[in-house]
């Protein structure tokens, strides 16, 4: 057998601990995988895999070789990538999947930009708010936002953002101007159930609040609970009262003035926005200046993803 597609299945395995998910990565059976590990042991006379019933695990000989194959599979790379690059041909398919508000707003403009770039890379543009499990499912790239808790991933900081406070002047024109968290017990909230980026309620719910000096945490009674964070955000539009939202979920209206931000000064933490991909060092051409271009193109997007639209859309103009 090809003694690169060896060193691929070993590594595939190291980074996945099972013969199927490692299978799934390299789009092969696992009866296949299976021959590769075998064939690589015996050719080298190691035993590199130690195999149980829920996982399987490099032997110390294995974890040693797998650093080595890992560095000959990035050499290779590279070589082909500086061939391509004589032309500055860049191919090859990749799957990446985003939350859906995220992927709508600024994942599938920019993809569009890339593969316009780019023309022989074929993307496939999955939007679920579902965390997808990409060592389980194939999936080549991924749009997260919060905490990284998957292992065996390699992740790309792109951006940040916040949890705010919205309503719609003609809300607070009606009802006033809560300035300090406590005063949001005598106002409409409207609260997500399910879904989307933010946990909700369907009872009393907590917000925390935070400044320099304190924390605060205010309990509310919702009076309305909403499904989705698009129906949340309609009705603070409309006037019926506060939601809160991710800020790149309310960056348009509260630039065109349609929503205002309130107690702007109780800051909430800022929440990473990731480009996670699975190759770790070896990853293609192709995911790499996907990576490059999405980094750049939401730099110049700052201000729409935390939020602070006045003082970042001045310096993007």
């Amino acid at each position: 057998m090809d003694r690169i597609t060896e060193l691929e299945a070993l590594v595939a395995l190291a980074e996945t601990g099972s013969f199927s998910a490692a299978a799934r990565q390299l789009n092969r059976s696992p009866a296949t995988m299976t021959r590769l590990i075998a064939s690589l042991e015996a050719r080298l006379d190691l035993s590199l895999v130690a195999r149980s019933t829920r996982r399987v695990a490099l032997t110390e000989p294995g974890e040693r070789f797998v650093g080595e194959a890992r560095r000959v599979l990035t050499a290779m790379m590279e070589a082909e990538d500086a061939a391509r690059g004589a032309s500055g041909r860049i191919a090859g398919n990749f799957t990446l999947t985003a939350p859906v508000l995220f992927g709508e707003m600024f994942v599938a403009p920019l993809l569009r930009d890339y593969l316009e770039r780019w023309p022989d890379v074929r993307a496939k543009l999955v939007l679920t708010d579902r965390v997808v499990d990409m060592l389980e499912e194939g999936v080549d790239l991924a749009l997260r936002i919060g905490t990284l808790s998957q292992a065996g991933l390699t992740a790309r900081k792109v951006g940040n953002v916040r949890a705010v406070l919205v309503a719609s002047p003609d809300y607070l024109a009606r009802f006033g101007l809560p300035e300090t968290p406590a005063d949001l017990s005598r106002h409409r909230i409207v609260a997500t159930e399910t879904g989307g980026d933010l946990p909700g309620a369907t009872g009393p719910l907590s917000w925390s609040f935070e400044n320099e000096s304190d924390r605060e945490t205010a309990l509310l009674m919702p009076r309305l609970t909403v499904s989705s964070i698009r129906s949340a955000i309609d009705a603070a539009r409309a006037g019926f009262g506060i939601a809160r939202a991710l800020s790149y979920q309310v960056a348009d209206p509260l630039i065109s003035g349609g929503l205002v931000e309130l107690l702007a000064s109780f800051e909430t933490r800022r929440q990473p926005v990731s480009l996670v991909h699975r190759y770790g060092q070896r990853a293609p051409a192709r995911v790499r200046t996907f990576i490059d271009f999405t980094t750049a193109a939401l730099a110049r997007q700052r201000h729409r993803l935390d939020g602070n639209v006045h003082a970042d859309s001045q310096k993007h103009e």
